[in-house]
């Protein structure tokens, strides 16, 4: 991949870019740290509690311990040890030789060695034992601690929220879901997001009785997923389809005001694009470095992943799939243009004609993959949850026969997107996971 980096280890450069569950602590053997694995749900929807304490709405913020640690684990890395965190990440419980970092990422040993021993000092790995070797001395093998650190992931959909926390491997191992009216004012969105964030570490913490976290691991912010349209880099919200009145907010300034931690803002959309990149969704050899997912729940809109990449556009504002104008004397659309795709499958979807809205949601997706030739369509939200087989067998439907018509030997595949309910949500805990490990670009810019 790269050679040695002179002062590799100092350098301040910026790595390149479905049920509810809970929390059990149990013991790693190979450190002694306490990991998580039975899980802990509150849902206020069913009135469903759970062990551990209930955070009230003034008093959301994290002690500053915690914040220090996590700033020290969102310190800008270099590209090399970013490399590093990410193959002891898809490494695993089994670990990898310094020799084999060595190999996968074309470093010296030497420099292998310095990068390991800084990140052994941050507590990010810990040996896991040695490996036989073909000749001389066994090699120790190294592996991520995944308890070093966890990030929550934080869905706002328009009648519903979704936190989850996650430790360095992208695993939940708590989740909290709660009612949301996104139409009921700024202040008592923020203050029930912040309110439900706090209770969500407040009740891990009281159940594995370490802390605020498993593991006693720091937490290294909060991503946050919203409806769009919206500004990334700013963390403020534009007009949002059917609530105009968030346009100009700024989002992430307030929510980690009340909570006193990081907070990165970006689409659902696109936040469950990364974490579906970050993941198994993704396999070049496969042929399927570029997808769309298609988001169909309350709204209609697209996460696009390019080259491995999400793709935001100039303005971060890529992705506003569902107001692309198929029928131009259709009916009017929320966003105030008519015949979009939204008005229209959201429309079919509410006569229950699903057939109806899985076609015009297959005219859309052909559109997309004529305009970038994308690799794979994967389908989520809610709706899609409910009629899986209808929606991926019309819309594949449409892919298929716009291959016919071009001549293609096969159509685009559709597939389900995995994850389920708390995709999103998931995917919103790699805005802040990610940059950790050099991939994407989900930190904060001021």
């Amino acid at each position: 991949m790269g050679s040695e980096v002179p002062g590799d280890e100092v350098r301040g450069d910026k790595a390149p870019g479905d049920e509810p569950t809970g929390v059990r602590a149990t013991s790693d053997r190979a450190t002694g740290e306490r990991l998580t694995g039975d899980r802990v749900t509150r849902d206020r929807t069913t009135g469903d509690r759970t062990t551990g304490g209930q955070a009230t709405g003034d008093q959301p913020t994290r002690d500053r311990t915690t914040a220090r640690a996590a700033v020290n684990l969102l310190a800008p890395r270099s590209h090399n040890a970013a490399l590093v965190l990410d193959l002891l990440r898809t490494a695993g419980r089994t670990g990898i030789s310094r020799l084999e970092l060595a190999e996968r990422t074309g470093l010296t040993p030497q420099a292998v060695s310095k990068i390991t021993a800084r990140l052994r000092a941050d507590g990010l790995l810990a040996e896991a034992g040695r490996r036989a070797s073909t000749g001389g001395k066994p090699r120790t093998v190294l592996r991520l601690v995944p308890g070093a650190g966890h990030a929550v992931g934080l869905h706002l959909d328009r009648d519903e929220l979704t936190a989850v926390l996650c430790d360095l491997t992208g695993a939940v191992v708590a989740e909290r879901r709660a009612p949301l009216d996104l139409g009921g004012g700024a202040d008592a969105v923020v203050e029930g997001a912040a309110t439900e964030v706090a209770a969500l570490l407040t009740e891990v913490g009281a159940v594995l009785g370490a802390g605020s976290v498993p593991g006693g691991g720091s937490v290294l912010g909060v991503g946050v997923a919203v409806p769009g349209p919206l500004d990334h880099v700013r963390g403020m919200l534009h007009r949002v389809t059917g609530f105009p009145e968030w346009d100009g907010f700024p989002l992430r300034d307030a929510l980690a005001g009340g909570l006193g931690l990081p907070v990165v803002v970006d689409k659902d959309t696109n936040a469950a694009a990364l974490g579906l990149a970050a993941g198994d969704a993704l396999d070049p050899a496969a042929g399927n470095g570029s997808f769309a997912y298609l988001h169909l729940g309350t709204g209609l809109g697209a996460g696009l992943v390019i080259g491995g990449a999400v793709h935001r556009g100039a303005r971060t504002g890529a992705g506003e799939f569902g107001h692309q104008v198929i029928q131009l004397d259709g009916p009017l659309c929320g966003c105030g243009d008519r015949g979009c795709v939204e008005v229209l499958c959201l429309g079919a979807v509410a006569d229950g004609a699903m057939l109806e809205a899985a076609r015009v949601l297959g005219v859309g997706a052909a559109n997309l993959v004529g305009l970038l030739d994308i690799d794979l369509v994967l389908l989520g939200g809610r709706t899609i949850a409910a009629h899986e087989e209808t929606f991926v067998r019309g819309v594949g439907a449409v892919l298929e026969e716009r291959a016919r018509r071009e001549g293609a030997e096969t159509a685009v595949p559709v597939r389900v997107a995995p994850g389920g309910a708390r995709g999103v949500a998931e995917g919103a805990a790699q805005l802040l996971l990610g940059p950790l490990f050099g991939r994407g670009d989900g930190v904060r810019h001021d």
